[in-house]
């Protein structure tokens, strides 16, 4: 069976996902990520999702996943449930995100997390000179109908985990065309369109 392509930033949490492991991808949305896994590496992979929509595609399409939220229903899971809890692009939405990473990082050995970077450089040229909420391919949203609420930059999000003691085992920058970079940190976050990281316990 030949792999079907999915998004960029799927396919390089796909990559540090090992075979035949344990995963829960919170937020899944129609499953993609869900099917890379269960279908190619053999993972035993659960999805959680939000929207009935998205639930429903992907238990049309043989996947285990339940309706949930991040926020509140994380709480369920028992202690290293998976070896990996997966959040993609989804940080930003969540009320808590500080509450949501720990929660992962309690269930999960490994939480893999990717969200786009609002330290880019268009989107401080837009708001410095346009004077108002930027929109761009990775934050595609009018700010009133944003799911946005908690954006944050690369260096805010190392910030975080320096806090919370969380240790960055991986961590991908992605450019506007969705191709990894290798630059130094102040740098990553100014080219920077998102990033993918992988933490564990410290």
């Amino acid at each position: 069976m030949s792999a079907s392509p999915i998004r960029v930033d799927l396919q390089l949490i796909a990559d540090m996902v090992d075979p035949a492991t344990r995963a829960l991808d919170v937020g899944c949305g129609d499953g993609s990520l869900l099917a890379y896994l269960v279908n190619f590496k053999r993972v035993d992979a659960r999805g959680m999702e939000l929207s009935q929509t998205g639930v429903n595609a992907c238990v049309a399409n043989g996947l285990s996943v339940i309706q949930g939220d991040a926020d509140a229903d994380l709480r369920d899971y028992p202690d290293d449930a998976f070896d990996y809890v997966i959040l993609s692009q989804t940080l930003q939405a969540t009320r808590e995100p500080r509450e949501v990473l720990r929660q992962m990082l309690r269930v999960g050995k490994r939480a893999i997390v990717s969200f786009p970077n609002f330290a880019h450089w268009q989107v401080r040229l837009r708001l410095v000179f346009g004077g108002r909420m930027p929109e761009t391919p990775s934050l595609p949203y009018k700010w009133y109908d944003t799911p946005n609420i908690h954006l944050c930059s690369i260096d805010d999000f190392r910030g975080l985990c320096r806090d919370m003691g969380v240790d960055i085992e991986r961590a991908i920058v992605l450019d506007r065309n969705s191709k990894p970079i290798n630059l130094p940190p102040l740098l990553a976050n100014l080219v920077g369109e998102q990033a993918v990281f992988m933490l564990r316990r410290d």
